[in-house]
């Protein structure tokens, strides 16, 4: 008897964490589905890497704050859902796309705290609840948050308080959705050298000896230290897992 194979949904996957999530989930036997704001062009090479990988991969594009486009958007995946995997559900649903925004409290416009809120919250919210129908009973959720919602550094006011949002989201979904058997889970990064937030913690040497010195393994976070966790969640073996944040930051700031 063949194998059913399981399906992820991960937004924001053409690059970065959310590139290095599809390609750990799919080094898992994971078929993908990635979602691009603009890279239409990075989003295609991740799913020629994924396929590479004996994987099936998809690439569909998502404003993931702009919550009127979602129900054309499940209407798309609905139907690559039939076209390229032969099926009309998925099993796990990954909330990964951002925006950074570093800006103090004071200086903090209503224009930008609106995009992150959007980004963040509003359309982490409501895309979960419009996926539920799509979602197998048995799956996953899978929300991002961040090292800055247990800890305070200047500048990241409004980003932090989305995510602390996202965190209480998260067991909220868990309590709710549990009659299903849908596990939902937050995994928040510590610092990541990526291009996230203009790419400041990889390109700027004061603030990467600053994390590292900062961070219990002395050393700034890379991609490859959150996918896999990501990837683990997806996994029978993290089925008793649930309702938890998992920080993955190398043990800053303790």
């Amino acid at each position: 008897m063949a194998q059913i194979k399981k399906i992820a949904l991960i937004t924001g996957g053409s690059r970065g964490l959310g590139k290095n999530m599809a390609l750990s989930i799919a080094k898992k036997g994971i078929d993908v589905i990635i979602t691009y704001n603009s890279q239409k062009d990075e989003a295609l090479a991740v799913v020629a890497q994924i396929e590479q990988l004996g994987q099936k991969a998809v690439a569909l594009q998502l404003n993931a704050g702009d919550i009127k486009s979602f129900d054309t958007f499940f209407g798309q995946v609905t139907a690559a859902l039939q076209d390229n995997f032969d099926t009309d559900h998925f099993d796990f649903l990954v909330n990964n796309a951002g925006i950074g925004l570093h800006s103090s409290f004071a200086e903090t416009s209503e224009e930008d705290f609106n995009q992150l809120f959007n980004i963040h919250f509003k359309g982490v919210y409501f895309l979960t609840q419009k996926a539920l129908p799509l979602i197998n009973d048995g799956g996953r959720i899978i929300n991002l948050s961040s090292g800055l919602a247990r800890f305070s550094t200047p500048g990241y006011s409004a980003y932090a308080a989305m995510k602390g949002g996202v965190e209480v989201l998260t067991k909220y979904l868990a309590k709710e959705l549990g009659a299903r058997g849908i596990a939902v889970n937050v995994v928040a990064p510590g610092a990541i050298e990526t291009d996230f937030g203009g790419g400041v913690v990889r390109d700027n040497e004061h603030v990467n000896k600053a994390v590292a010195d900062a961070t219990a393994l002395g050393r700034v976070g890379m991609p490859d230290d959150i996918g896999g966790v990501v990837a683990f969640l997806c996994t029978d073996e993290a089925r008793w897992i649930n309702a938890q944040r998992i920080e993955v930051s190398g043990g800053m700031y303790l």
